[in-house]
């Protein structure tokens, strides 16, 4: 007999990448004046409407190999990672919280998460609507788990001066170096990080140093100048990877140092 536990964290799996299939049609259709919340969903080469088999999460890009049942046209393998990795963080957030309000919360959260670092990936922009529910949610979150209200306004106030400090950077660089939707979402994710919200800020940093350096290098002599890198990914990559790991920034430093 399979033990509960596995059960439920087979079920938060398969509803993230369920939750994930669905926030690819809200990134695609929010503000292009198409319904997300009705219609059929349809290739966009042929233009043929999708049926439940083509829409199974993952392994409707597996049996299908990677193509589309109607066409044969080549499906971009992006939106079965997209699902892959909400799911694995669904299931591991209920890991972390087990049944509970914080958890329900959470999960909300990541809802918002992942439509805005998809969105911020297409069109780099975080649409307000966005960010007014993120933070709205991870408010909630950190008021149904903050154990006293001291704790909750601590978090709050370590919140809060990461946005400010993510504010100064936007007009010290005069909107060069982030865009200023970046502050309200780097807020709730250190809502929702706590007691890692340094350490998840510090790496959002490193991981966008990282991969900036790679796009810098891969990209043609005399076109690196001008790059539009989008900045929400490295923040969610960060303050997530802080969470989940729980690996303290002077830990990982200590770490490098004298490994």
């Amino acid at each position: 007999m399979i033990p509960i536990t596995y059960l439920f964290a087979i079920f938060f799996f398969a509803l993230g990448t369920i939750i994930a299939s669905f926030l690819g049609v809200v990134v695609a259709r929010f503000g292009t004046g198409e319904s997300w919340w009705s219609g059929h969903s349809y290739c966009d080469s042929c233009g043929a409407t999708l049926t439940a088999k083509d829409m199974v999460p993952i392994f409707s890009w597996l049996l299908s190999r990677g193509r589309c049942f109607h066409c044969s046209t080549r499906v971009s393998v992006a939106s079965t990672i997209v699902e892959a990795t909400l799911g694995t963080l669904f299931m591991l957030s209920y890991f972390l919280f087990g049944i509970s309000f914080p958890l329900l919360f959470f999960l909300c959260a990541l809802f918002f998460v992942g439509a805005i670092v998809l969105y911020d990936i297409r069109h780099t922009i975080i649409p307000t609507p966005f960010s007014i529910f993120f933070v709205t949610v991870s408010i909630a979150f950190i008021a149904s788990s903050a154990p006293t209200v001291q704790a909750f306004w601590s978090a709050f106030a370590l919140a809060l001066i990461i946005a400010l400090s993510l504010v100064a950077l936007h007009y010290a660089s005069r909107g060069k170096a982030m865009g200023l939707a970046d502050a309200p979402f780097a807020f709730g994710l250190s809502l929702l990080a706590t007691p890692f919200a340094f350490s998840g800020f510090l790496y959002s940093f490193w991981i966008g140093a990282l991969v900036g350096l790679f796009i810098l290098a891969r990209a043609p002599k005399g076109h690196r100048i001008g790059i539009e890198v989008p900045f929400a990914p490295f923040l969610a990559a960060g303050f997530l990877t802080a969470l989940f790991t729980g690996w303290s920034v002077f830990y990982t430093i200590s770490w490098l140092i004298h490994p």
